[in-house]
């Protein structure tokens, strides 16, 4: 309940404070110094667009993040039908798994900055 507490704040806290004004957040380090976009980058911008319920503006800052945002309230859910439940869970991802998250981060990563994944840009 704690972590999902947390993130309710979270994105309390993004969905008051717009991060389309400059100066209430830093900028992505990697953005800055090299002018490439990292796999997080519009990733507040969409979680801001997300708690307003602007789901196409969230899609153009950052799908991916919204997918991880459908993903993580998914496993939420479950999780916490098998506690009321009182069924014990245990969250294990097998490692061919985080090997393939990396390689979709990468791919990600790859693809918007590419010429032809512009609609990917934030």
């Amino acid at each position: 309940m704690g972590a999902l507490a947390g993130v309710v704040a979270a994105f309390a806290y993004v969905g008051a404070v717009d991060p389309n004004e400059p100066g209430h957040y830093p900028v992505c380090p990697l953005f800055r110094l090299t002018g490439l976009y990292c796999p997080g980058c519009g990733g507040l911008r969409s979680a801001h667009a997300f708690a307003h319920g602007d789901l196409p503006t969230a899609l153009g800052a950052n799908a991916l993040a919204v997918v991880g945002y459908g993903v993580f309230a998914v496993v939420a859910v479950l999780w916490l039908v098998r506690a009321y439940r009182g069924v014990p869970t245990r969250l294990a991802v097998p490692p061919v798994w985080w090997w393939g998250i990396g390689a979709v981060l990468a791919l990600f990563t790859l693809v918007r900055n590419l010429p032809l994944g512009s609609a990917l840009v934030p």
